[in-house]
């Protein structure tokens, strides 16, 4: 039987376009998200290509993760790859100016929710001593930004999870990656921007930005290495970008 995996975020961005590609590459997958409408859409596409199975609920919320793992058909409780892609930023205030409900926001799905999927998870990966899990960290996890506070410690935040579990799991014959990507052209800055569609665009604009298929790619590179082999942690950015504050909008 192909492998499992099991995709959060799959409603938009990076999450549909990795469903997309791990589809086409041959894997089962079960894809994840708030918005069900999006996910009965996605459904609809990949199921003429692999199997599927889709799954409705926010990450933020410990019982309804838990529930919906459990209850997964006996044929697809064996998930091989968990890829945790859920995640947002809101808000680009000074710490002083923060929103505390966007603080809540990002710690919430970035950080808890990537953890209670987790968590639910690795009771079979644990089990059967194989699995792997990759973590969809940013940038903004090395390294600080002007007024990007909150939202650069959760990411700061997953990248301790990660080296973490890849400490913790080792035992196991778990493998665990973390893929933080730099400036990626998604829905991000929009929900950042709050439905500011001019201020979301400008972001892009001067250089050619990281698409969701690029990052991708790259964790379909990183799933279908030998058992010996792992990407353990991999930075990806636009070749205009320099780090977290320096973009070349020249071409």
């Amino acid at each position: 039987m192909a492998r499992t995996a099991l995709i959060t975020g799959a409603t938009s961005g990076i999450g549909r376009e990795t469903a997309r590609l791990l589809a086409n590459s041959g894997l089962r997958v079960i894809i994840c998200g708030r918005r069900e409408e999006r996910l009965v859409e996605l459904e609809r596409e990949l199921k003429v290509i692999t199997d599927v199975f889709s799954l409705t609920f926010d990450v933020r919320d410990n019982e309804k993760v838990v529930d919906a793992v459990d209850n997964l058909p006996g044929n697809w409780k064996d998930i091989d790859v968990l890829i945790n892609c859920a995640g947002n930023a809101h808000g680009m205030d000074s710490i002083e100016k923060g929103d505390v409900n966007d603080w809540d926001a990002m710690l919430d799905i970035n950080v808890k929710g990537l953890l209670y999927v987790t968590k639910a998870i690795l009771k079979g990966m644990v089990e059967r001593k194989a699995g792997h899990i990759v973590n969809i960290g940013s940038i903004a996890g090395k390294e600080v930004y002007p007024n990007g506070n909150i939202y650069c410690a959760s990411k700061f935040a997953v990248d301790a999870i990660s080296n973490s579990m890849r400490i913790d799991l080792n035992k196991f014959g778990i493998k665990v990656s973390s893929i933080n990507p730099g400036l990626v052209q998604t829905e991000f800055s929009e929900v950042r921007f709050k439905g500011d569609k001019e201020r979301a665009k400008s972001v892009y604009e001067g250089f050619v930005p990281l698409t969701a298929s690029d990052i991708a790619e790259v964790i379909l590179f990183a799933v279908t290495r030998p058992f010996h082999v792992n990407i353990s942690d991999l930075n990806i950015l636009p070749t205009a970008q320099a780090n977290a504050t320096l973009v070349n909008k020249s071409y």
